[in-house]
């Protein structure tokens, strides 16, 4: 049996457990990481797109369940970093609207247990730390912000700006995506075409370990544990005493003062159902009754949209993003976001177009710009994760809210088909496509109606906390990453840590 401790017990390492880890650093809080993987290799295979989409080399071999016991693989990552090792970088804030409640035809997407003004100064703590390029004044959806970006926002290659030129004249307002990357003077960004979706050989990326948990553990007060699957959560009289699990085929004891759950929003409300007892028979912190209820994911769409007259010769894509129907579709209500992602090349086509020849994709690809269209899936007590008697996972989900995500793909239609692409392919997001999970233990000032207090810690375990994007109340229609970072600042610099320990 190997023992460890620390006042504060962090399971997770993605930008949740990563950012708070850097917090609590600042704070000279003694601090422990513990993450079930490994640091992610630089190494040739992280450009490779066979390599990275077909052979899945990062993802782990591990199986969900749906609701009718299918498995399926899961779009997640167990490394140092979590999942932001191979994310698109994409770092935008919510907008003050996502933090209020709003009616659509057939859902609600309900208030924030703290205000956009609450949390404002932490995401300008956020894009400093992660290194965030973006412009002001251009998108008609953006919150207002007390300091201006970091970083000035990244250049359009030709193709990209004529399709910007295009875009204005059928009427909508491109606006330059708000990116995390080291392309300040002297950084190590060279611009290359494997960023979206890949992890960077060159650590250029603004993902949790290289901006956050790097130089927190060089501080001397952060430690991390690699290899440390935790298993179960001890509670005794109301409160956690210890996390148990394994390390290198050992049993690990860990202790400490607060214990904090940064695992996503699936793993770590799967813990807390795991980790049943004669005190905690429904699962820990689970008087509500919601652990693992309101799972979420955006409702996205990959679309390529080709014009047969162009060749698309542009090495990094994602610089773009139309947000003129985020808060209004044109009919009173939201629509969403449309973002350009990563140049998409005939090799990760094949992923999803299996039938379809090699040959004929690289020729698609040489001719086409892909983008994500999101809109906000809303809360159902029924969307929920489970933990079988076998301990699997099983996610139950089924898409909310869909009306407002197909009134913005024909918005997106439109707009592309008058800036001349003859041609839109498209390619939903299923239960296995599921990034951006959120809401599982959804934070709120009622303990009846939520399991979390606005600072994430827990209503019934005054030294638990679950500090990832399980606490979102709703989903909004933006990348989530830079929200999350933003909260585990604030939860760092807003806690009173002495009542754990």
């Amino acid at each position: 049996m190997a023992y460890e401790s620390a006042d504060v017990v962090i399971v997770g390492s993605g930008m949740g457990g990563g950012t708070l880890a850097w917090g609590l650093a600042q704070r000279g809080i003694s601090t422990l990481v513990l993450e079930r993987g490994d640091f992610l290799p630089r190494e040739p295979e992280n450009w490779s797109p066979e390599a990275v989409f077909a052979e899945r080399r990062y993802k782990p071999d591990e199986k969900w369940l749906d609701e009718q016991g299918r498995e399926f693989s899961p779009g997640v990552h167990y490394v140092v970093g979590g999942n932001s090792k191979v994310y698109g970088a994409s770092l935008p804030r919510f907008r003050e609207r996502d933090f209020v409640e709003t009616v659509y035809p057939g859902a609600i997407s309900p208030a924030w247990p703290f205000s956009y003004a609450d949390i404002e100064p932490y995401y300008c703590d956020a894009e400093a730390l992660y290194k965030v390029h973006g412009k002001t004044g251009e998108d008609p959806s953006e919150p207002w912000r007390s300091r201006e970006y970091p970083y000035p926002a990244l250049a359009h290659e030709p193709y990209i700006s004529a399709t910007i030129d295009r875009l204005r004249e059928f009427g909508v307002h491109p606006n330059s995506t708000a990116m995390g990357i080291d392309l300040s003077p002297g950084g190590s960004c060279i611009r290359c075409q494997t960023c979206d979706g890949f992890p960077c050989r060159l650590g250029a990326k603004s993902d949790s370990e290289t901006c956050a948990l790097g130089p927190a553990l060089a501080g001397g007060n952060v430690r991390l544990l690699t290899g440390a699957r935790i298993t179960r959560v001890e509670l005794e009289q109301g409160r956690v005493v210890a996390l148990h699990g394994t390390r290198g085929g050992e049993p690990l004891e860990v202790r400490g003062g607060s214990f904090v759950l940064s695992g996503g929003a699936v793993n770590s409300v799967a813990l807390l159902l795991g980790s049943t007892s004669e005190e905690a028979p429904e699962g820990i912190a689970n008087s509500s009754g919601l652990v693992g209820r309101n799972y979420m994911v955006h409702n996205n769409t990959h679309i390529a949209a080709i014009d047969p007259r162009r060749i698309n010769d542009v090495v990094f894509q994602k610089t773009v993003a139309v947000n003129d129907w985020y808060n209004d579709l044109g009919d009173g209500y939201p629509g969403g976001t449309i973002q350009l992602i990563g140049k998409v090349q005939g090799s990760m086509m094949k992923t999803h177009a299996t039938r379809v020849p090699r040959k004929i994709l690289d020729t698609m690809a040489a001719r086409s710009v892909e983008w994500v269209v999101m809109a906000e899936d809303t809360p159902s007590p029924l969307n929920r994760v489970t933990v079988n008697r076998d301990g699997r996972i099983v996610i139950a989900w089924k898409r909310t809210n869909y009306e407002r995500h197909e009134a913005l793909l024909g918005a997106a239609r439109r707009m592309l088909k008058s800036a001349g692409y003859t041609a839109v392919f498209e390619q939903r997001f299923d239960i296995s496509m599921n990034s951006h999970m959120c809401g599982t233990a959804v934070a709120g000032t009622d303990p009846a109606k939520s399991v979390l207090d606005p600072w994430c810690r827990s209503h019934d375990v005054p030294n638990l906390f679950i500090v990832d994007s399980s606490f979102f109340p709703s989903s909004a229609a933006q990348n989530p990453a830079l929200t999350i970072a933003a909260q585990a600042l604030r939860v760092a610099a807003e806690t009173d840590w002495n009542k754990g320990v």
